[in-house]
């Protein structure tokens, strides 16, 4: 069941947002050659305690740290280790926070160091392609409408849309219904409604986008090793469109 949010928790919500937000910026600084991403975890999870929240994917169905850090290849759930960042490598570093309950969920893409023209492509088009999606949010429209329109963009510029792993509803639970694919048909799936609280997070490849997981049952990677990318905001949808949760007070990035 799709649930509507009230403005009490609409406002619980975006300060678990805001949260995910102000640990996305604490942790850029950070990433370098030469840190871990254990390191990074340890920052994160120390950063979101003293902000009054906890990490939403800590113990999440066994999940063993507080975020996730996808490199390179690695698509999602990648587990911080003492695998230290090199020169050239992309990271996908996924945040949740609950506050009170409510979450916030956001996912950005970073560079280390000086990295290909080929990376830069794809980060900044699976970028856009989430500005691209947001820009279906508003009530009337569909969640097929939002797939599509990333879809659209991805294929356009030569990039694999990854089908299995989709946003998602948030509240309560990090992940609640309904599902959000980047892919889909326009004017199908679920009616969006004001107060509404969706993650649209498009995960792009620069190959194939077909993906398979490694032993440890969590990280997902690209089965031709090619680079991937991934960006996430948490909205909720307002009377005319929508606002970002997981953009800091004023909305920005």
């Amino acid at each position: 069941m799709i649930s509507i949010k009230s403005e009490r928790e609409i406002a619980l919500l975006e300060k678990a947002g805001n949260i995910v937000y102000e640990t996305h910026k604490y942790l850029e600084p950070f990433i370098k050659p030469g840190i871990t991403t254990a390191e990074l975890d340890k920052l994160a999870y120390d950063f979101i305690l003293k902000n009054g929240a906890t990490p939403s994917f800590k113990g999440y169905e066994g999940y063993p740290a507080s975020i996730c850090t996808s490199i390179n290849q690695e698509v999602v759930h990648g587990i911080p280790s003492k695998k230290k960042l090199k020169n050239g490598d992309i990271i996908a570093i996924d945040i949740g926070a609950c506050y009170k309950g409510y979450h916030g969920d956001s996912a950005w893409t970073y560079a280390v160091g000086e990295i290909t023209d080929e990376a830069k492509y794809l980060m900044e088009h699976t970028k856009k392609s989430l500005y691209i999606g947001l820009n279906e949010v508003k009530p009337g429209n569909r969640i097929g409408d939002i797939g599509f329109a990333i879809s659209e963009y991805a294929t356009k510029h030569n990039l694999g849309v990854i089908k299995e792993l989709v946003g998602h509803g948030v509240g309560t639970n990090i992940h609640e219904e309904p599902d959000v694919p980047n892919y889909g048909i326009k004017g199908t799936g679920p009616v969006l409604k004001e107060g509404m609280v969706i993650a649209i997070e498009p995960m792009l490849t620069l190959g194939s986008p077909e993906i398979c997981i490694l032993d440890d049952d969590w990280t997902i990677e690209t089965e031709d090793y090619s680079l991937s990318a991934h960006y996430e905001h948490t909205v909720v949808v307002t009377n005319n469109g929508y606002k970002i949760l997981t953009g800091g007070k004023n909305g920005e990035e």
